[in-house]
């Protein structure tokens, strides 16, 4: 395993980051202890969860092994998240000041631990000012419930808002950002990319292999009929991720490469896909999934693997997002260029 800083903190976290989400409901309680003993012998040191995994079946689960291994764990990063709804009533989401205040407080006492090393916010509300979910994390922070505040799902727009503000304030500033991306879904590159670069902001990518699309399992004719994937087995959510990305040859072609790549060093397509998006910039750690032994020790090669740079160039072509022409196609770039040689102006737009 290899270890990096966790956005611009002083927190140093392993590479690799073991998601939790299916953990206390698809995966039975017995190997789901097996894989996170696993995934701490291999080195890995930060688990993410969130209030909403199973009910709070994960956070609870999470809760009983670390208090059945204090020694092991008692250095372990742990992440959660609030934001979605928990309960029927009406203020049981979001991120206003009380639903954050029972939220982590529930979280706290499920986990079994006295702070949440990153505290992130699930989604972005639009019913709450920022200045208010912003007051809460710091008071939180000050109170030593939480170490780091990080946010999820977040637009370009959203992310420069809420650390602009922060700023302003003199507030915590959070630190990292989870979003989907992988070899098939990277147009947070638009944006969210370039604003997690400029703040400083450590990516955590979730859905590295796009539910399982680009583990190499599938073929164009078994994409929801795979036996024994999240794609095969009526998750309603996946099942939808897996028929978009099916629906778009250009994702084929990419999967293709990863193949390819994959037989050429003797590697796996899972983890030719995982040492990808790892390497990418502005990422700080990957988020894996694995609801067996057999998933996670695939995905743990990819820590130390590092594709070299004609595979990269390669994986980099072929899964390219394909923009309209405005605002992130090639017109729409050609606003925001700005040359100090004038015929290099002239070269661009030919």
């Amino acid at each position: 395993m290899k270890y990096r800083k966790l956005g611009n903190s002083g927190l140093s976290v392993s590479n690799l980051i073991l998601g939790t989400m299916g953990f206390g409901t698809e995966t039975p309680e017995e190997e789901t202890v097996a894989i996170l003993d696993a995934f701490l012998e291999a080195g890995g040191n930060m688990i993410d969860t969130a209030d909403v995994y199973g009910g709070g079946a994960s956070e609870e689960l999470l809760g009983r092994w670390r208090a059945s291994r204090p020694d092991s764990t008692s250095r372990l990063v742990v992440a959660t998240k609030a934001r979605f709804g928990t309960g029927p009533d009406v203020n049981d989401a979001g991120t206003s000041r009380p639903h954050l205040h029972r939220a982590l407080n529930t979280s706290l006492r499920r986990l079994g631990v006295e702070a949440i090393d990153l505290y992130q916010m699930h989604g972005w509300d639009p019913l709450t000012p920022v200045e208010e979910t912003l007051s809460f994390l710091d008071a939180a922070v000050r109170a030593g419930k939480i170490h780091y505040v990080g946010l999820s799902n977040f637009t370009g727009w959203q992310l420069q808002l809420v650390l602009s503000t922060a700023r302003a304030m003199g507030l915590q500033v959070p630190i990292t950002l989870q979003q989907q991306y992988s070899l098939a879904c990277r147009e947070i590159e638009y944006e969210v990319v370039p604003a997690a670069l400029h703040n400083e902001i450590g990516l955590l990518p979730w859905s590295p292999l796009a539910g399982g699309f680009l583990s190499g399992k599938y073929t164009r004719y078994n994409v929801l009929d795979a036996d024994g994937t999240r794609y095969g087995d009526g998750n309603a959510m996946f099942r939808y991720i897996g028929k978009t990305f099916a629906g778009n040859e250009h994702n084929w072609e990419t999967i293709d490469a990863v193949r390819e790549i994959a037989d050429q060093i003797g590697a796996t397509p899972s983890q030719v896909a995982l040492s990808w998006v790892t390497n990418r910039p502005a990422v700080s750690a990957t988020i894996i999934g694995a609801r067996t032994m057999k998933q996670l020790d695939d995905n743990l090669a990819a820590a130390e693997l590092q594709l070299d740079a004609e595979a990269i160039s390669r994986l980099a072509a072929v899964s390219a997002p394909t923009p309209d022409e405005y605002p992130y196609g090639r017109f729409g770039s050609l606003q925001r260029d700005r040359y100090i040689d004038s015929s290099e102006q002239a070269l661009r737009e030919l």
